[in-house]
């Protein structure tokens, strides 16, 4: 009996003592005090103890003094570690507890520019990657982000840098257009190339990818003996690209896309499942 009593009064001040010392190490530290050494660690390139004080905050202080900046600055650390998808989901938490605060905008331009990034990955920082050939993924979003920045807040500081990322958003469409023509070419699929051709002329008219794609459509029409597409889009071409090199010496359209292609009509319709003739 004695030794079970012991045992159990032995046990029990482990826990106390275990407690005592869990309490020490969660102490929970001013709220000042917090920020101020977020705002340091930020100042001296450590973000990872910024995002640190910044979560703390927030779990002890969500409605203090410095609750607002805070969130808007644990949006920022995240998005320097590379925590895209941790930063995007802050600035709608922002967007969330404070639809009328005046810093709305940056959270807006924040969130759109972590989806601007994220198909990337890190991978693209380092290596040389054809951001042309990756799915789209999630650059729509940002450029969704980005327009309701320059509708909402047409007078925002960030609009300037928004409007060329969605540019920038646009070409990227155009030329993922362009990969899948090419690889369609490469496949003797020339309608679903000629599709795609047409799709970057009517949707991205403004795109550096419009030349190579009004090429595509010229050629594949004549290949696909379609006479009127293929002056009409040989005008077009003229008009918008007086010196494209598609023009030979002569004037001629001359490019050759589809060199060396001989399969049939038949074959290029059924994308091969009828076979040659």
């Amino acid at each position: 009996m004695r030794s079970g009593l012991r045992l159990l009064l032995l046990s029990t001040l482990v826990i106390l003592v275990s407690a005592c010392a869990s309490n020490k190490q969660e102490e929970v530290l001013p709220e000042k005090t917090y920020y101020e050494n977020a705002r340091q660690a930020m100042n001296s390139g450590n973000f990872n103890e910024a995002e640190q004080n910044l979560d703390s905050l927030e779990t002890y202080y969500p409605f203090g003094r410095y609750a607002e900046q805070a969130q808007l600055d644990l949006i920022y650390a995240r998005y320097q570690n590379l925590d895209l998808e941790g930063a995007r989901a802050a600035a709608d938490r922002f967007l969330r507890l404070n639809p009328q605060s005046d810093h709305a905008d940056y959270a807006l331009y924040m969130r759109g520019l972590a989806s601007y990034n994220l198909d990337l990955g890190l991978a693209a920082r380092y290596f040389p990657i054809d951001v042309a050939a990756r799915d789209p993924g999630e650059q729509m979003q940002s450029f969704r982000d980005f327009s309701e920045l320059l509708n909402r807040y047409p007078d925002s500081q960030y609009v300037a840098d928004a409007r060329q990322r969605m540019i920038a958003i646009r070409n990227r469409m155009a030329e993922l257009e362009i990969h899948a023509a090419r690889y369609y070419i490469k496949r003797q699929a020339y309608v679903a190339a000629n599709n795609r051709g047409r799709y970057v002329v009517e949707n991205y008219p403004s795109s550096p990818s419009v030349e190579e794609a009004m090429i595509i459509m010229a050629e594949t029409y004549q290949f696909l003996d379609l006479k009127k597409g293929a002056q009409d889009a040989i005008a077009l071409l003229r008009t918008n690209f007086p010196d494209s090199e598609a023009f030979n010496d002569n004037g001629e359209f001359d490019a050759d896309l589809l060199k060396g292609e001989n399969r049939s009509l038949t074959n290029v319709v059924t994308f091969g499942l009828m076979g040659d003739e």
